[in-house]
């Protein structure tokens, strides 16, 4: 048994949540540009309403990413600042896996099958992963539609799937069957709960100091940079 705070800022959407013993109570905004402004008063509230402190805490769970890279900064600056100060291990979780955990609780199409999602990740890119019906996460990318397009292994299945998030709003992407398009869908920090309380139990943690963020862009730069000079 756990009680895990968990955040995300990682998109438009802002949310906390809190679960205690497998009871989840979450508070969710979409609030483009004011998550500095809503991510403290928000932990502040569901921590007075359960009557708990942040030392009260077994672990903080985090969206690490990919999504906005301020989103993800603001969010892993405040998860440590309150880890560092209570002592509490920290959770870093994937936004697309959290996203993904969302679709299978909230949308009836979306409890069977395949999952593809994206988010925009600007510069004509997205972020993107598949999961097959039985929620095995494939590989994170950030990739244009045109080569998502072109690498069919990413995306193709026996049948349709559900595309889910604001990545899906690039016209190239139309080409890729799918059963139903849920375009303003966002991750909801009720599933990085639920999700992290597992990991939890796997004693999947890390230290405060130990959480990094995953941008997945800086990687592929890295990884160009590192072919040019070779």
């Amino acid at each position: 048994m756990s009680k895990i705070l968990a955040l995300d800022t990682a998109s438009d959407a802002c949310s906390v949540a809190l679960n205690i013993d497998g009871e989840i109570h979450e508070e969710f905004a979409l609030v483009p540009r004011e998550h500095t402004q809503r991510l403290l008063p928000m932990v502040d509230r569901i921590l007075t309403k359960a009557q708990l402190k942040v030392e009260d805490l077994d672990a903080i769970a985090f969206t690490r990413g990919p999504g906005s890279f301020t989103g993800v900064r603001i969010c892993i600056s405040v998860v440590q600042g309150l880890a560092f100060g209570a002592n509490v291990p920290v959770i870093p979780l994937s936004t697309l896996q959290v996203m993904a955990a969302g679709a299978r609780r909230l949308l009836t199409e979306a409890k069977e099958g395949r999952l593809l999602v994206a988010l925009d990740a600007r510069m004509s890119e997205v972020y993107w992963c598949a999961f097959d019906e039985n929620d095995q996460m494939g590989q994170e990318h950030v990739i244009s539609p045109e080569h998502l397009l072109e690498n069919e292994l990413l995306w193709s299945g026996v049948q349709p799937a559900m595309a889910l998030g604001p990545g899906w709003h690039y016209e190239t992407l139309n080409a890729i069957p799918r059963q139903e398009t849920q375009l303003e869908f966002y991750p909801h920090a009720y599933d990085l709960a639920a999700l992290a309380a597992t990991a939890f139990a796997r004693g999947e943690w890390v230290k405060a100091e130990e959480a990094e963020p995953v941008y997945l862009r800086d990687t592929v730069s890295w990884k160009k940079r590192e072919k040019k000079r070779k």
